[in-house]
């Protein structure tokens, strides 16, 4: 058993109470299953809430599923986008209930096709896909899923997560962590040096006129001390408001956190403490309310539950933990904070086990943690 305690921690009792299993060190990137102590926050130990899923979906197994996006529909209904990493497609469900209705692609290197999907975001209309094995990112139209354009071939190598924001209006920053690996079974962290090339930075620009879509590579960044170097890097979110990139660093071997960056790419030096979290640092989302209130979401990649961490979006101060009755071992997650026809305030989405998606109404949410009233109402 491989247990950090934080020297904040007290209490035989107390441990035990967040024992959630024992742990083991991945052997690959998509085969861990770890299970450890939950230890929230640096403040000290705090008890993880129960919230009932609102649903959990029919089982796809063996697909492992990965990550998640929402899109609303011109219908009035919420699709939920899932990338399916074995069998090299997507899935379609309705947000509203998880009935799946639909999947997209297959595996190739065409357009329209993939090969390994991992990370995946939505900006208005266009669906952007990461391919770990076409070492590419590739634009989609929504509804039709439409494939548009491909970028980053000529510079990524292992692509995993993305995040995107509207830097002035019409044009866009896109991030895309790129975490190459060395060795027979593509376990070993490269150099110091070369970790200066994590995060990959796009300029993303659509045609008004025809559509076209432009995008060109804007550098590199990664912190390379070996304190704080990013070494297994997926999860990515931002907050411009605050200028703030969370990346997630799941390298368990060192320590699995969250590095704070700014958008330029610089380490702030701040990290969520890694008692923070008992397994991998996977999916995390900005739950952006009024007022400039709001909370990061964190997952805490564990079995057989998967603890979900809400950290104060200005401080990252933590706020409170919860986990669902059924949701284990979430890789990615999605945060619709708009209302739909099922939750009137939202809701996260999760991914549970590889095979399934999960919702949990934010109303829920927000009343069992004592949130802000801004994120529901």
């Amino acid at each position: 058993m491989n247990i950090r305690l934080s020297t904040l921690a007290a209490g035989a009792a107390l441990i035990a109470g967040l024992l959630a299993g024992c742990s083991t060190s991945p052997a690959t990137r998509d085969s861990s299953r770890s299970s450890s102590l939950a230890i929230p926050g640096a403040g000290g130990l705090r008890p993880t809430a129960v919230v009932p899923e609102t649903f959990v979906s029919a089982d796809a197994d063996g697909e492992e599923l990965d990550s998640l996006a929402t899109w609303p529909a011109e219908d009035g209904s919420t699709w939920l986008i899932a990338t399916a990493k074995a069998s090299h497609r997507l899935f379609v469900f309705d947000a509203d209930s998880g009935t799946q209705l639909r999947t997209v692609g297959s595996k190739g290197e065409a357009l329209g096709q993939f090969r390994r999907p991992n990370g995946v975001i939505v900006q208005g209309d266009h669906l952007f896909v990461v391919e770990r094995d076409n070492h590419r990112v590739q634009v989609l139209t929504l509804p039709d899923f439409t494939p548009l354009a491909v970028f980053g071939d000529a510079v990524l190598r292992s692509p995993y997560g993305i995040w995107m924001h509207e830097a002035v209006p019409g044009e866009y920053d896109a991030y895309v962590t790129d975490s190459f690996m060395y060795g027979e079974k593509y376990d070993q962290v490269p150099a110091w040096d070369e970790l200066s090339e994590r995060v990959r930075r796009f300029a993303i620009r659509f045609d008004p006129a025809t559509g076209a879509l432009d995008a060109r590579f804007a550098g590199s960044f990664g912190d390379t001390s070996p304190e704080s170097a990013l070494r297994m890097v997926e999860s990515i979110a931002g907050d411009p408001a605050n200028d703030r990139l969370l990346i997630a660093d799941e390298d368990r071997r060192h320590v699995s956190t969250l590095r704070d960056y700014t958008l330029d790419g610089r380490f702030t030096g701040r990290s969520l403490p890694d008692a923070s979290f008992g397994a991998e640092a996977e999916g995390v989302a900005l739950w952006s309310c009024r007022g400039g209130d709001g909370y990061w979401v964190a997952v805490d990649q564990l079995a057989p539950l998967t603890v979900f961490h809400l950290f104060d979006r200005r401080t990252l101060e933590h706020r409170g933990s919860f986990k669902g009755e059924t949701t284990s071992y979430t890789d990615g997650i999605a945060l619709h904070p708009a209302a739909t026809r099922a939750f009137t305030g939202g809701a996260l989405f999760a991914v549970h086990d590889d095979r399934a998606v999960t919702a949990f109404d934010l109303r829920e949410v927000a009343r069992v943690l004592h949130l802000s009233r801004n994120c529901t109402e």
